[in-house]
């Protein structure tokens, strides 16, 4: 079977509106993650218990026909697996922000929220769903197509807020901002939900008026590697073949 054709077969059980993630043959299920109660996974090195983390599962995947990227298989294993026993092996605790199939997601072992905006409002959405939800100041959002995780993220991202001058703090990426990775204090709340009262989507109008510094990333390009296409991630696929911190 060629490569597009077998991404094919991965994506028609997320295209077919009667199936589900189960349904896929190379999903294992995600009970492998460890999660010692629902909503938080735990762990006790190199963890900032300040903060919570936020995987944003939430769009509509338009270049992938709908699919949602989450549950798309890479590895063997639902994509947002990746991201997750990242960033959770980072914080404090972890949160899913989903507007479908949370029955899927909610496999993974964590609290699964939803957008408390109407009609697939974007990125900012779910990171003030978020905020509303999570049990420390500051919350660390990652995109859920974006395996790549620096191990080093939760940390570098706290030592530049931690000072409190700055309600947003926003990866860069060593050329430009790279917004959905980011870290808001539970103060930006309120702005955030009059923003998008008022029809705001764009994160980067929003940083205008918001307090912010930016933390460099250059060092690690492949952080911000995305799957926004078939191909995306056919080639991701080749990318983590044999990678030491493959979901177990």
């Amino acid at each position: 079977m060629s490569g597009r054709a077998h991404i094919k077969d991965r994506l028609g059980f997320l295209l077919n509106p009667g199936g589900n993630a189960g349904d896929s043959p190379d999903y294992n299920g995600i009970d492998n993650l460890t999660a010692p109660s629902r909503g938080v996974i735990v762990h006790s090195e190199k963890t900032i218990s300040k903060v919570s983390g936020l995987l944003l599962a939430g769009g509509q995947a338009r270049r992938m026909g709908g699919a949602d990227k989450g549950l798309l298989t890479l590895g063997g294993r639902p994509l947002a697996a990746w991201g997750l026993q990242r960033l959770a092996a980072q914080v404090g605790e972890v949160m899913i922000s989903a507007n479908r199939n949370h029955a899927d997601y909610e496999k993974l072992g964590v609290s699964v929220i939803s957008d408390s905006v109407s009609g697939y409002a974007g990125p900012l959405a779910g990171m003030v769903a978020g905020l509303g939800k999570a049990s420390q100041d500051w919350v660390l959002s990652a995109p859920c197509d974006s395996p790549l995780l620096a191990k080093d993220y939760a940390a570098r991202m706290y030592t530049a807020g931690k000072s409190g001058k700055f309600d947003a703090v926003v990866a860069h990426d060593g050329k430009r901002l790279q917004p959905v990775f980011m870290m808001l204090n539970r103060q930006s709340q309120p702005g955030l939900e009059d923003f998008l009262a008022g029809g705001g989507r764009k994160i980067d109008l929003w940083l205008e008026d918001v307090p912010h510094t930016r933390v460099d990333f250059s060092d690690q390009e492949d952080m911000f590697l995305n799957v926004n296409t078939p191909e995306d991630l056919e080639e991701m696929e080749s990318r983590i073949a044999g990678d030491p911190d493959s979901p177990e």
